[in-house]
């Protein structure tokens, strides 16, 4: 009688949008070459759901927007609507809005993030 080896167990969702988010990223945070002020619209496959234009003027509209261009962007969508200088200085705050996979896989990649302690917008 043949054994039968028992399957790999299969990665937890954790872990799967832990990758997901990693494949996106920008190799250094010098890449992020968004805007930094004014309004601007995000394309419908970012923001699909809910608020798609943000005031990155206003504070709150601003977070909004990176929390949103975080879970939802595309490695290119990145580099073309974030900026280096607004993330760092937010992240303070903002890592307490996004979920734990986009902020364990962002501050491992850039241990600029992790060690911040810049006041946020």
């Amino acid at each position: 009688m043949a054994s039968q080896s028992s399957p790999a167990a299969a990665p937890s969702t954790a872990d799967v949008l832990r990758q997901r988010y990693a494949d996106r990223l920008p190799t250094s945070l010098n890449d992020l070459s968004g805007p930094t002020h004014g309004r601007i619209e995000l394309p419908l496959h970012v923001a699909w759901s809910g608020l798609r234009t943000y005031n990155l003027d206003q504070p709150r509209q601003r977070m909004s927007y990176y929390r949103t261009v975080l879970a939802e962007g595309q490695h290119d969508d990145l580099t073309a609507l974030l900026d280096e200088g607004l993330l760092v200085s937010q992240w303070p705050v903002l890592r307490t809005l996004v979920s734990r996979q986009i902020r364990e896989v962002w501050e491992a990649a850039f241990p600029a993030l992790a060690g911040g302690t810049s006041a946020a917008a």
